[in-house]
């Protein structure tokens, strides 16, 4: 398929679990609008089938989300889905699916599309008085165990605490009772060490996404936009180029159609949402019809500066 590309949908956000109708009716159509959110021209995404290598599908809960992969897969277009199971108290992510909802649902894409279609992601990795080291090794021990044998790999990284992350995070532990750190280097790859032994007790590989110096022997950087992965499921070569979406990134080069701030599942450590308000303000105005995801209208509300100011920190290639 020359010029196909590989779509992601949607490291900006949570499109499986919030806008299927969306993407479902952006497949009849055969193409998405995307707002550059750094000026120029509104992007046009072709998603003919011919014109569509692959997808990369990141959420938090797929289920809303079954009918669009089985449109995905009756076009004989291979799919990953990047599926995150933290696990975290609600003080943290207040309103994601309980981990037993998540676990069976990676294990009905495994069933269904076979186990290399899903990839767990137990990312990031945030360190609290609520989620010590002991508490990490204890909860991704478990979860691991309920997801063995439903996926091979599961991607991690710490938290990288960017000025947006900072202030929602303090804000919460504020509301909530809870302290936070960033941990040293040292700290990390001592908790890294063991949750790679448990990942391999587990028959999975782990990976470290975008965060090579703190990579250790045994974990490989992650390729969350993995072509081989991609090729393994369709049976067929699938070649894209490296072209990560930060540094350190080793991706394959894709095209993501979500929006920044249009998530509203009120993570309090995520790095595409600004502030849950302005995603729930986002969400109640999306119309499933519109070809771009966020409303033209609030389109213009761009990252705050920290992103808007390195615009290679999350854009994909686009």
């Amino acid at each position: 398929m020359a010029g196909a590309m590989i779509v992601s949908a949607s490291y900006r956000s949570d499109i499986p679990a919030f806008y299927g109708e969306w993407f479902r009716r952006r497949l009849a159509d055969g193409y998405a609008l995307v707002r550059n959110p750094y000026g120029g021209a509104d992007l046009r995404v072709d998603l003919r089938p011919e014109a569509v290598e692959g997808y990369i599908f990141w959420t938090r809960n797929p289920a809303p989300f079954e009918a669009a992969l089985a449109e995905v897969a009756g076009q004989g277009t291979p799919f990953v889905v990047q599926m995150t199971i933290t696990g975290y108290p609600r003080a943290l992510e207040s309103s994601v699916i309980e981990a037993p909802r998540a676990v069976a649902q990676v294990h009905a894409i495994a069933a269904t599309y076979g186990p290399r279609a899903a990839v767990w992601r137990y990312d990031p990795i945030l360190a609290t008085s609520r989620t010590p080291p002991a508490w990490h090794r204890e909860n991704f021990a478990a979860l691991a165990g309920q997801l063995a044998g439903a996926v091979d790999e599961v991607v991690v990284s710490w938290a990288t605490i960017y000025r947006k992350t900072k202030r929602n995070l303090g804000a919460a532990a504020q509301a909530q009772g809870f302290d936070w750190s960033d941990p040293t280097d040292d700290a990390k790859r001592a908790l890294l060490v063991d949750l790679a032994t448990i990942a391999g007790a587990h028959g999975m590989q782990m990976t470290l996404c975008s965060q090579p110096h703190l990579l250790i022997d045994g974990v490989a950087p992650a390729r969350c936009v993995d072509a081989d992965r991609l090729s393994d499921i369709a049976g067929r070569a699938i070649v894209a180029k490296q072209k990560g979406n930060r540094p350190g990134c080793a991706c394959a080069a894709s095209r993501d159609i979500g929006a920044y701030d249009s998530c509203p599942h009120g993570c309090v450590y995520c790095y595409a949402v600004q502030s849950r308000g302005r995603a729930q303000r986002r969400f109640k105005a999306h119309d499933p019809d519109d070809p771009m995801l966020v409303p033209d209208r609030l389109a213009e509300e761009s990252p705050d500066g920290r992103v808007a100011a390195q615009p290679d920190l999350f854009e994909s290639n686009a």
